[in-house]
């Protein structure tokens, strides 16, 4: 329990950190590329096993990890976004509601059954995404407030979507640690790519709260699916537990963090909105 419970810390400091990046005048682009190079040295630093970097490229998931990286800097941008634009709160439901994504896909490639109660979960939870979204002060509904929101929810179900396809296809089991690291690593390539087209910007804007900020959520990136992988290993509580327990209670840890650090105001379409998110998590796991 003590690793599930690493676990949704960990997740929960994510969108914290993002939150903190606006009040402490970080380049987000600039630490989300520094991220990636924290979480991949860290995954290689814990890897207990003989690291042939020659043989990496000779792999047949190599390939896929460049196109995880690029999904994860758009992905990460956007979650940074939405934390900072809608909040924590919303960010952290339409994360956590985009496992209905991996679900529809299981059920299209892999001919997986989807029961009443699944279906039922699915569709809550697109309403929670729309619920969660709506801000307690408009007077009238804007859609562009979905926007955000819906790309994070998208953007996190296709990488889920396709690290299921690569794990289920490609993937051995003693590869885990060294794939993290790749993709990680891809992540970082990519990403230094891009501000080399933004050099005028790095120098400008590149300081020590980027540097710290990036290192901060390298570390926490990677603990975050560290301490899930050994929560999964809980002979107590199956997978379909742990992952319920993970997501509910990163909904709602990150939902009492935004209020009490940042004093964000929850709506009761909000709070309906994380109700069903809750609903719809419960009824996919044990549906």
């Amino acid at each position: 329990m003590a690793s599930l419970a690493l676990s949704i810390l960990a997740s929960s400091l994510i969108f914290i950190i993002f939150k903190l990046y606006t009040r402490f005048k970080v380049n987000t682009l600039f630490a989300i590329v520094t991220n990636y190079f924290v979480a991949c040295s860290v995954g290689l630093m814990r890897y207990q096993g003989e690291t042939r970097i020659a043989e990496v490229p000779e792999k047949p998931w190599f390939l896929g990890t460049f196109i995880l990286g690029i999904l994860f800097i758009v992905v990460f941008n956007l979650m940074a976004m939405a934390s900072q634009k809608v909040g924590v709160a919303v960010t952290s439901v339409a994360t956590k509601m985009s496992f209905v994504i991996p679900v529809v896909f299981g059920l299209v490639l892999y001919n997986e059954e989807l029961g009443t109660l699944k279906v039922i979960g699915i569709l809550l939870a697109l309403a929670a995404v729309y619920f969660a979204s709506l801000k307690a002060s408009s007077i009238k509904f804007k859609k562009s407030s979905l926007i955000l929101p819906s790309l994070v929810f998208l953007g996190s179900g296709i990488i889920d979507a396709s690290l299921k396809y690569i794990q289920e296809i490609h993937i051995k089991e003693e590869d885990y640690p060294i794939f993290s690291a790749t993709v990680f690593g891809s992540a970082a390539c990519i990403g230094l790519l891009i501000t080399i087209f933004k050099m005028a910007d790095l120098r400008s804007k590149f300081n020590l709260n980027t540097l710290l900020g990036g290192i901060a959520l390298g570390v926490v990136n990677y603990f975050s699916i560290y301490f899930l992988l050994k929560a999964l290993q809980n002979e107590a509580l199956n997978s379909a537990s742990v992952f319920t327990i993970n997501n509910v209670a990163i909904v709602m840890f990150t939902t009492l963090l935004g209020i009490l650090l940042f004093k964000e105001k929850i709506s009761s379409k909000n709070w309906g909105g994380i109700a069903l998110a809750i609903t719809s998590i419960i009824l996919v796991a044990f549906g």
